[in-house]
């Protein structure tokens, strides 16, 4: 009698395990995936239990009684961590329709409507391999709009998908000297975000950094008071001239700053060595024609870098981490494995949850993938193709690959 809450993936050709230090990787700890040749993993209700080599898992008492799932001459690793998205807005429609149509947009629709939507974009994620993914806001000053966001993200979480909720401030336009965005951020930093805090809405405080009519010390404040709040916080860095948004996330301890498609080489520089994650979205630029991030820069400097698809309904429709990966090592320098690393455990660190997520080992949640080939460096080369044949979610297939369907031989008659 098989034990249902044991399973057994075995013989791998490779297991990338991304074992290594509880700090994000940098440098030549980029390239380390922790790969196990003919490797095996023992599950146990949802977190996993042994890695090591076939030989000495399939070995373990344990394992005798375990559900087995074959992984020969396949890749196993661990589930795409997706650390940047803007999952619920902007709804699809027009591309140059502005913010504040867009925020109407979302106060029209029920709610319903919205979660089923962000439901169908979180089951193609899933089914190329996500299993972590974070999701904004951003609909500027519209409170309605940003609460009904969340509340929609409150209900995706963990259903397939673990969903991290992010409150994204955008100031709205303002041509009157900036009074009015000032009056905003003064609104939503004694209003709304004590409100979201009460009501357990989201976990980071976002911003984008857009210093027209507002100075860079109003923006600080608004970081102090989040993380006075409990908020873990980011910045929105895709501005002509980031240099004094990395600054300021740097000295104010931001998790993550994200974008950086401006940045320079000395740009770069600050963030070697800080805390401060660069997430990277080299989708962004594949959509809009536009510069990459020098990656190359930023891990020579010594800083920790994260990629993620910037997926967004109506301007970065891209939902596929494999397709991130990729465009990252053709595109932006990478290696397979600076790229992996950066999609999985330092996806995770950008989320506040690698203790959980992002690499196989003992104690972690089994969230995992088995890919249809026998070398992890093809998800370097193959762009545009699903590699995935099992997504696991805690120990549990979320998605299957499965057979595409044959006409019947009478079909295939001449009329």
């Amino acid at each position: 009698m098989k034990t249902t809450g044991t399973v057994l993936i075995r013989g791998a050709r490779q297991l990338l395990t991304l074992r290594g230090p509880k700090e994000p990787r940098r440098g030549d700890t980029l390239n380390d995936l922790g790969i196990i040749h003919d490797g095996s993993l023992l599950i146990r209700d949802g977190i996993v239990e042994e890695v090591g080599t076939s030989r000495r898992v399939e070995n373990l008492a344990c394992a005798r009684d375990a559900m087995e799932i074959n992984a020969a001459g396949r890749v196993v690793m661990p589930g795409f961590v997706d650390c940047h998205t803007h999952l619920v807005f902007p709804l699809l429609g027009e591309p140059d329709a502005d913010e504040e149509a867009a925020a109407r947009l979302v106060c029209s629709s029920t709610g319903q409507r919205l979660e089923a939507r962000a439901r169908s974009h979180v089951e193609a994620m899933a089914r190329h391999g996500t299993t972590t993914v974070e999701a904004k806001t951003g609909c500027g000053a519209d409170e309605s709009a940003e609460i009904k966001i969340l509340r929609v993200l409150s209900a995706l979480k963990r259903d397939p998908l673990d969903v991290v909720s992010t409150f994204l401030l955008r100031l709205p336009p303002d041509g009157n000297g900036g009074e009015a965005r000032r009056g905003a951020l003064e609104s939503v930093c004694t209003e709304l975000l004590p409100k979201i805090r009460r009501r357990r809405l989201a976990r980071f405080a976002d911003l984008v950094w857009d210093s027209d009519g507002v100075s860079p010390e109003w923006f600080a404040r608004y970081l102090s008071r989040a993380r006075g709040l409990g908020f873990a916080c980011k910045i929105h860095a895709d501005q002509r001239s980031p240099a004094a948004a990395i600054v300021t996330a740097v000295e104010h301890l931001v998790v993550s700053i994200d974008h950086l498609e401006h940045a320079t080489a000395a740009d770069a520089l600050p963030l070697g060595g800080a805390p401060t994650m660069a997430t990277l979205l080299p989708a962004v630029s594949l959509h809009n024609g536009g510069h990459h991030a020098p990656a190359r820069a930023l891990i020579d400097a010594g800083a920790a870098i994260a990629l993620a698809t910037n997926f967004n309904p109506r301007h970065t429709p891209t939902l596929s981490m494999q397709a991130v990966v990729a465009l990252a090592c053709l595109r932006m320098g990478l290696t397979a494995a600076e790229a992996i690393s950066a999609a999985t455990i330092n996806g995770a660190h950008a989320l506040g949850c690698a203790d959980r997520v992002g690499s196989l080992e003992p104690g972690k949640s089994a969230d995992l993938l088995l890919l249809d080939v026998s070398d992890y460096r093809e998800l370097a080369r193959q762009f545009g193709a699903n590699l995935v044949r099992l997504t696991m979610k805690r120990g549990k297939p979320i998605y299957k690959a499965g057979e595409v369907a044959r006409r019947p031989p009478r079909e295939l008659l001449p009329a």
